[in-house]
Parts: C-alpha cells; sequence; structure tokens
C-alpha cells in the first residue's frame, strides 16, 4: 500500500482529535508514505512517529502546459499584464492581491486578469472598485484545464498569494508554461519558487506584495 498525503486540507484536518488519529492510523499502515511538501511530509510523520513520509513535489504534464500562443490579445505597449489563477476563496488570499495593486499601478503600467471563481468574487470586485483599481482587474471566472496554457502565456508574471498552500500544482503549471510566479511565503511554495523562477513575499501583507511583484516585473532575466 502507497498512500500520498496532499493538499490544505490535510493540514487542517490533522490538526482535529479525531481525523488525527485516524490518519495517523492510515499512515502508519502504508508500505510507503509520499507528501506534497516536506511541510506535510513533517505532519504526517507527526501523526505516526517513526514511519517515513517522503516529500515528492507534484508533477505536471508538460505535453500540455508549455508556452504557447496566448489566449488573449496583447495588452497595449508598454503594459504588463499580470495573471493570477486562483479560486476565489479565502485561503487563496486573492483579497491581498487586489489590496496590493493600487501601489504596484503606481510603479508600472499593469493589468490584471483573475482566472478563478468562488464566494468572494462579488467582494473583491466590490473591493477594487473602491480601491480604485476595478479598471485594471478583469474576473474571467472558471475556465477549461485545457485552455490554461494559453491563458497563462498571455502573461508577464503570475501571482499566488495564498495564506495556505500544500503545494501548487498552478505555479508549477505556469513555470511549465515560461511564465515568473511570485508567491507567498508559505508550505511548499518556498519549495518550488526561488530567484530562477520568480520571486516570494509574505502571507497577507499587500505592501510586501507590492514590492515583490514590481521588482519582478522590472527584471529582464525571466521569462514572460
Amino acid at each position: 500500500l502507497v498512500a500520498t498525503w496532499h493538499t490544505s486540507h490535510f493540514l487542517k484536518l490533522a490538526k482535529r482529535p479525531g481525523w488525527k488519529w485516524l490518519l495517523g492510523r492510515l499512515v502508519a499502515s502504508a508500505d510507503a508514505n509520499l507528501a506534497a511538501s516536506h511541510e506535510i511530509a513533517d505532519v504526517a510523520e507527526s501523526l505516526a512517529p517513526g514511519h517515513r513520509v517522503e516529500a515528492l513535489t507534484n508533477g505536471v504534464e508538460t505535453t500540455i502546459f508549455q508556452r504557447t500562443e496566448p489566449a488573449l490579445e496583447p495588452p497595449p505597449e508598454g503594459t504588463k499584464r499580470i495573471i493570477v489563477p486562483r479560486r476565489l476563496f479565502e485561503k487563496n488570499g486573492v483579497e491581498y492581491f487586489v489590496r496590493a495593486l493600487p501601489e504596484i499601478v503606481r510603479a508600472v503600467d499593469v493589468e490584471a486578469v483573475l482566472v478563478g471563481d468562488g464566494p468572494e468574487r462579488s467582494r473583491l470586485e466590490g473591493l477594487a472598485n473602491e480601491l480604485g483599481v476595478g479598471e485594471k482587474i478583469r474576473f474571467l471566472g472558471a475556465q477549461p484545464h485545457d485552455a490554461m496554457p494559453g491563458l497563462l502565456s498571455s502573461a508577464s508574471l503570475a501571482v499566488f498569494p495564498s495564506l495556505m498552500e500544500a503545494t501548487s500544482v498552478a505555479a508549477l503549471e505556469c513555470m511549465a508554461c515560461e511564465v515568473p510566479v511570485a508567491a507567498s511565503r508559505v508550505g511548499g511554495l518556498p519549495e518550488i519558487v526561488d530567484d530562477s523562477v520568480g520571486g516570494l513575499f509574505e502571507p497577507a501583507d499587500p505592501e510586501d506584495l507590492a514590492r515583490r511583484v514590481t521588482v519582478l516585473l522590472e527584471r529582464d532575466d525571466l521569462g514572460g
């Protein structure tokens, strides 16, 4: 029996007494345990002391996710496009990207595209208008998986402002499409994002997010 442990839901369940016991039994019963990040591996090992859990980063189908013809029209000359491929749930921290956007706009001519839907959409649309950047953001809603390579290839930078993240297949997909990634320093994201592919910022910190995004957009040694 080979068990694989992944997603932020596992991290949440591992804190609940009933689930903690059950998950520990499952870890102990497996002949081999894999985890999507070192954080998850450490938590899984704590549930079943003496049983090893190996961290193994998720893979991406690179015959599908690769640089391709952009699906969106190019932005106006001199404008950089940021893509945020996140479902609009609180844990994904998109609110902090919206709060950072006024500062980013003051430093760089940008437009943002949010790909994903969720219960926070109407609140985020209202927040963008309240902050005066409503015209700088397009909410595309949920998109088919096979449309993502073209959408990602339309951007200069992808942003992942997560508050909790086991690891991120979406961030890996961006990198497979040669799109630089700015991500919050949480969970497994620091294990896949470094200066060669983008950079990290503090979670729930719009000022640090804006600083990091501005620096990355001004670099000329990254793809996108």
